[in-house]
C-alpha cells in the first residue's frame, strides 16, 4: 500500500504487523476501538540512522516536516506527588511545559521526565515514544494542530519504524485532552 504522506516504500496497516511494534503499542492496536478503524493506523519501516528530524525529512519527504508530531513524557510535581503525562505536539513546535502543561496537571512544577523513567514507564524506546499504547491512567495532552491534520507521522514505540495516523484518532485515545496553547 502507498503511504498517504511521505516517500516510504510501503505502508502496512498496523494490525498486520504487530511484531514490528513494542508490546504496549501492539496491545493498543490489537484492542483498538473508536471512530477511526485500526487498519487506518499505518506502519512504515524507517532507518534509525535517519531519525534526526532534518535528515529524516530530507530522506522520507519534505512534506513530513509539517505533518510530524513528537510525543514527550513530562512529570508534574506538587506537594511530593508526581504525575506522569504525555504531550503530543507538531514537530515544528515545542511543548509549553511551564505554562499549559503545568496548569493542566495542577502541578507546582513540571519538567521533561528523565529518559530512563520515560522508557521504563512506557515500555518504548527513547526517540520512538508514541501516544498509542501509553498507560491508560496517564493524561495525554494533544495540541489541536495535531488533531486537525488528515495524517500525522508519530513514533511506533521503537526507533525503527513510524506510524501514520489520522489526526482525529489522537483525541480518542485514553486520557486524551485536546489543549489549546500546548505547542508553542
Amino acid at each position: 500500500m502507498r503511504a498517504p504522506i511521505g516517500d516510504f516504500d510501503t505502508a502496512t496497516p498496523a494490525p498486520g504487523c504487530l511484531d514490528e511494534l513494542t508490546a504496549p503499542v501492539a496491545e493498543a492496536v490489537r484492542h483498538w476501538s473508536g471512530a477511526v478503524p485500526a487498519d487506518q493506523i499505518l506502519y512504515v519501516e524507517t532507518d534509525p540512522r535517519w531519525a534526526d528530524t532534518a535528515v529524516f525529512v530530507e530522506h522520507y519527504g519534505r512534506d513530513l516536516l509539517e505533518r510530524s508530531a513528537n510525543c514527550v513524557v513530562v512529570a508534574g510535581k506538587r506537594g511530593g506527588e508526581s504525575t506522569l503525562a504525555a504531550c503530543l505536539v507538531l514537530s515544528t513546535t515545542k511543548v509549553d511545559v511551564n505554562g499549559a502543561v503545568r496548569r493542566q496537571l495542577g502541578a507546582r512544577k513540571a519538567s521533561f521526565a528523565p529518559m530512563d523513567l520515560a522508557t521504563g514507564e512506557t515500555g518504548m524506546e527513547y526517540g520512538g515514544i508514541t501516544p498509542i499504547g501509553l498507560p491508560d491512567d496517564w493524561p495525554l495532552l494533544v495540541d489541536p494542530a495535531v488533531v486537525d491534520l488528515p495524517w500525522v507521522l508519530v513514533g511506533s514505540g521503537r526507533r525503527r519504524g513510524k506510524l501514520l495516523v489520522p489526526g482525529k484518532a489522537f483525541a480518542q485515545l485514553p486520557g486524551a485532552v485536546v489543549l489549546d496553547g500546548l505547542g508553542v
